[in-house]
């Protein structure tokens, strides 16, 4: 009945028809997707595994979690701190580090500035760390620069238009680890709350990053922190940094966490999931939805969805509904990257291009998947970055 309405709505909202997985609401048009006898998608599938592997929100899930925290503390007896964690303004990061020192850990903060952070995420930052009494180590890249790197990806005309964030942020804590001796980073990523973002078209790392600058770019990378594929081993075989993922083992409710973050440190809601950062907000709210038909809410909403806290019929109505737009964000984005209104349209209206369109370390990290399964079972590097970068994919050429 309930799948019934949903593609009665759809067929409203869009007039089409689309087969929409059972249990959440992802539906055919997302990447690399299938559906079992009973119409349950192979994403649900993942949660569920993931669910009994790390025994989320169970005894084991916490004996799990508290045994590494335990070996955490150890390691770092004779340091200045136990650990890292990567701070966005965000929920989750807020939220982590303030269990890190009810954990009575000795975090140090880290933060990778790509200069284009909104002024909410900035404060809630600073109460939370101010509040905490947690040291802070940021990275900050030439604005110039940064804003070269974006360009050159909105240029081009692939979706990942903030990847550079996303890996300049990974290769700062590593940094961060390294030159404090730290060997644990602490991420806020759930699985549970967020989702796997689909596999398929969503793909970044140093070799394309740098493969699109080089080509569409016009400024050296000189502050910019690229991780290469090398840096990426020495990271991981020589200097052993793990990166642990306390949400995969225990997780509250992101309503839960953001009541107690407003109440205990005045922390402020920034809109959306991913909204604390303007590049990111330009990607989540218009520049995927408007050039490429993804609409990555359905990720937390399909979580929301498994988890009980939303009705599939309100999550579906919500993904067919207008994204939440910053006034002026286009605008914004157009005139700090110097971008005329026909350019904009020009870019926006041309064939999309994708990950596998440009050269990129893909098929290396296939070539190596034992290599990286070892490292998964030993914290080194996230098992959604072994799922999703680690097996062919049916689109790469």
């Amino acid at each position: 009945m309930i799948k019934c309405q949903l593609e009665e709505h759809y067929l409203k909202t869009a007039k089409t028809k689309v087969k929409v997985c059972s249990r959440c609401i992802y539906d055919e048009r997302v990447p690399q997707i299938y559906f079992d006898s009973e119409g349950i998608c192979n994403y649900c599938k993942l949660i569920e595994r993931l669910r009994e592997q790390y025994g989320t929100n169970t005894k084991l899930g916490e004996e799990n979690l508290r045994n590494i925290i335990n070996t955490v503390k150890i390691n770092g007896k004779s340091k200045k701190y136990d650990c890292i964690v990567g701070v966005s303004g965000g929920t989750d990061s807020s939220y982590l580090l303030y269990l890190c020192k009810k954990w009575n850990l000795r975090v140090l903060a880290v933060h990778y500035d790509n200069t284009w952070n909104s002024s909410i995420a900035s404060e809630n930052m600073r109460k939370v760390l101010q509040s905490l009494d947690i040291d802070l180590y940021t990275l900050v890249i030439d604005n110039k620069e940064a804003d070269d790197i974006f360009k050159s990806f909105f240029l081009s005309g692939v979706p990942e238009i903030d990847a550079s964030t996303d890996l300049g942020f990974t290769e700062t804590l590593y940094r961060a680890a390294s030159k404090y001796n730290i060997k644990y980073v602490f991420e806020g990523h759930s699985f549970l709350t967020e989702g796997i973002t689909p596999l398929g078209k969503n793909y970044f790392d140093g070799k394309y990053i740098s493969s699109i600058h080089n080509k569409c770019g016009t400024q050296k990378m000189i502050t910019y922190p690229l991780m290469t594929f090398w840096r990426f081993l020495w990271w991981t075989c020589v200097k052993r940094i793990k990166r642990i993922r306390p949400f995969w083992y225990v997780c509250q409710d992101k309503e839960v966490m953001r009541e107690f973050l407003e109440k205990k440190f005045d922390w402020q809601y920034y809109g959306g999931h991913h909204l604390e950062n303007r590049i990111t907000s330009f990607f989540h709210s218009v520049y995927s939805p408007q050039k490429f038909n993804a609409d990555l809410r359905n990720n937390t909403l399909s979580a929301n969805v498994r988890n009980g806290n939303m009705k599939r019929l309100d999550a579906w109505r919500e993904y067919n509904s207008e994204p939440f737009i910053e006034e002026e964000l286009i605008s914004y984005f157009k005139k700090r990257l110097c971008i005329s209104d026909k350019e904009y349209e020009d870019i926006m209206n041309s064939k999309p291009k994708f990950w596998y369109n440009y050269p990129t370390y893909k098929k290396r990290f296939e070539l190596l998947r034992p290599i990286f399964l070892i490292f998964v079972k030993a914290n080194l590097v996230p098992e959604s970055f072994y799922i999703k970068y680690c097996f062919p994919n049916k689109n790469q050429k």
